[in-house]
C-alpha cells in the first residue's frame, strides 16, 4: 500500500512539473528570433572596444550576432567542408543565435589581425589577449576561454541566466532582468 502511495504522488508530482513547464513556455514559443546583438551586449561590447584602447591595445570584433544559416555554415567546418571545426554549436545552439555573444581579435595595426594570447603589444609585461579578458568580465561578460568543454578563447558572452534550451523556447534577457 505505500508503495502503490508513493508510485501515486510521484507520478502527481511529475504531472504538475510538465504542466508547469509548459505553462511557464507556452507564453515565449511563437517569438521570432532576434536579428541583431542584445542593446545590453552592444553597449558593452562597445565599453569592451573603448577600454581597450585605453591601454593600448586596439581590438577588432569579428563576429557578433549570427544567424542560425550563418551558424550551420560554421558548424560544417572540420564535418561536411574543409576546415578546422570551430565550433560545436548548430545553429540555434549558440549564443551568437540570439545577439548575446561577441568574440574578437587583437588588431595592432590597421591591416593586421591576431590571435595570440601571449602578445604583449602595449609593452606593460601582461599579456593583450588576458588584459582583454579582463575588461570584458568587468562589463558582464563570461569568457569562451574558462569553458570546459570547448575552449573558446575569442568568445564573450551575457547570458542573463539563461541557457540555450531556454533561448530556443522563446525566452529572451527581457524576461529576466530586473525581476
Amino acid at each position: 500500500m505505500k508503495i502503490r502511495t508513493i508510485f501515486v504522488l510521484l507520478l502527481m508530482i511529475a504531472i504538475f512539473f510538465v504542466v508547469y513547464q509548459y505553462n511557464t513556455y507556452q507564453e515565449y514559443t511563437n517569438r521570432p528570433m532576434p536579428s541583431d546583438l542584445h542593446p545590453l551586449v552592444e553597449e558593452a561590447k562597445e565599453q569592451l572596444i573603448k577600454q581597450s584602447e585605453e591601454i593600448g591595445i586596439p581590438i577588432l570584433i569579428t563576429d557578433g550576432f549570427r544567424s542560425t544559416v550563418e551558424q550551420d555554415a560554421i558548424y560544417a567546418r572540420g564535418r561536411s567542408e574543409d576546415g578546422n571545426i570551430v565550433t560545436y554549436a548548430k545553429g540555434g545552439e549558440s549564443y551568437h543565435n540570439y545577439g548575446l555573444a561577441i568574440d574578437f581579435a587583437i588588431q595592432p595595426n590597421p591591416d593586421e589581425v591576431i590571435w595570440d594570447i601571449e602578445y604583449d603589444g602595449n609593452n606593460n609585461g601582461e599579456s593583450d589577449w588576458m588584459e582583454v579578458v579582463s575588461i570584458a568580465k568587468s562589463l558582464g561578460f563570461s569568457w569562451g576561454g574558462d569553458f570546459t568543454r570547448f575552449k573558446d578563447y575569442p568568445h564573450f558572452q551575457m547570458d542573463f541566466g539563461l541557457s540555450i534550451r531556454e533561448l530556443k523556447m522563446g525566452k529572451r534577457p527581457e524576461d529576466v532582468i530586473d525581476k
